[in-house]
């Protein structure tokens, strides 16, 4: 079984090169749908802990240790954009797998509709919308594989599109030396229905590689992860930029570049210290969002992130902010509830408290 996983995730990637940036459909699925997430960069596909949305980046986090929690995030994004996020995941011990579903919906408040004059016939509520279900089990020891199924519906005045994708994943753990990698390839599908007939466009599709290590003698754990793993240049096509610019396959694109900046804008590195049993405390850099985004002299904590967990027995609130430029950064809220501390539905009642396994 998971010697034929890997060879679908890499058949998975498309044989054609991409350019990031205004060239997919649904690119709401690329934002983090929790502070945790947030707080990590946005990507990580190895963490190691029991927040139940790490398994929305790779389903091979879902983990038995995530039976009957109850998530709820809200972000208050940039321009009025509102996003919320909801999750709940279950272990069925006699098929040995755990399963998980999520929705999330993101907001762009109301719209002015206008003609081609100029004149306003009114207002909208433009919105996307995505549906998840996820399923994880152990292989072997140490390997976990995992596989998600979305369904995706997007809606901007009459213009409406929806479309079908999965995400398939691998985890490795070991434990006694406190070392997780994970690999994921992540939004493959297409659209079922388009903006414009005939006009199919291509899913954000990305193939993320990740590693973390916990720390033996201090409560630290230290990630790092690797974006668009198939292709090398994603440098952002800026046509204002002072070099000499080319034009290639209908892009304008840099010319020129140092190779260690092309490969450091792929990785999200983070920590996470532990204070005690009940605060965590995150931090990450994403080079790619400072390199694209901060302005030039004023780049101040762009590309920044930085989280903060309180984990008790029967309950879990985080916080994160996440700087994209220096006076422009957005705040994430959540909070975890394991519905099995709280009250007992016969084998809902199960005792599996945040340990992660």
């Amino acid at each position: 079984m998971l010697r034929y996983l890997l060879i679908s995730l890499l058949l998975s990637a498309p044989a054609q090169a991409q350019v990031l940036g205004g060239k997919n459909v649904f690119a709401f699925l690329d934002l983090p749908p929790a502070p945790q997430i947030t707080a990590l960069g946005g990507v990580n596909v190895s963490q190691q802990t029991s927040d139940l949305s790490l398994a929305l980046l790779n389903p091979a986090l879902l983990r038995p240790s995530m039976h009957t929690h109850l998530q709820v995030n809200y972000a208050g994004y940039f321009a009025g954009v509102k996003y919320s996020h909801v999750a709940a995941g279950y272990h069925a011990a006699s098929i040995q797998t755990t399963f998980a579903t999520s929705l999330q919906y993101v907001g762009y408040g109301d719209v002015t509709h206008t003609d081609a004059a100029g004149n306003i016939m009114g207002t909208f509520r433009p919105a996307d919308f995505a549906w998840q279900m996820t399923a994880s089990r152990r292989y072997l020891e140490k390997w976990h594989y995992g596989l998600s199924l979305k369904y995706i519906r997007s809606r901007y005045q009459e213009y409406h599109s929806s479309g079908l994708a999965a995400d398939v994943g691998i985890a490795f753990q070991d434990t006694a030396h406190g070392w997780q990698a994970g690999l994921v390839a992540r939004n493959m599908g297409t659209q079922f229905t388009s903006y414009s007939n005939g006009v199919q466009e291509p899913l954000p599709f990305d193939l993320q590689i990740g590693i973390s290590k916990r720390l033996t003698h201090i409560p630290l754990q230290l990630s790092a992860t690797v974006h668009h793993a198939y292709q090398f240049d994603i440098r952002y096509a800026d046509p204002d930029y002072e070099e000499g610019t080319v034009i290639e396959n209908g892009d304008t694109i840099r010319a020129g570049g140092g190779t260690m900046d092309k490969v450091f804008r792929h990785f999200v590195l983070a920590a996470q210290f532990e204070i005690g049993k009940y605060v965590e405390l995150t931090a990450a850099y994403n080079h790619l969002r400072r390199r694209e985004l901060a302005l030039p002299d004023q780049q101040g904590m762009s590309g920044f992130s930085f989280g903060a967990g309180v984990i008790v027995n029967k309950l879990q609130l985080r916080f994160a902010r996440s700087w994209f430029q220096r006076a422009t950064a957005f705040n994430h809220l959540g909070i975890s509830l394991p519905l099995n501390q709280w009250m007992g539905l016969g084998r809902l009642g199960d005792r599996i408290g945040w340990k992660q396994d």
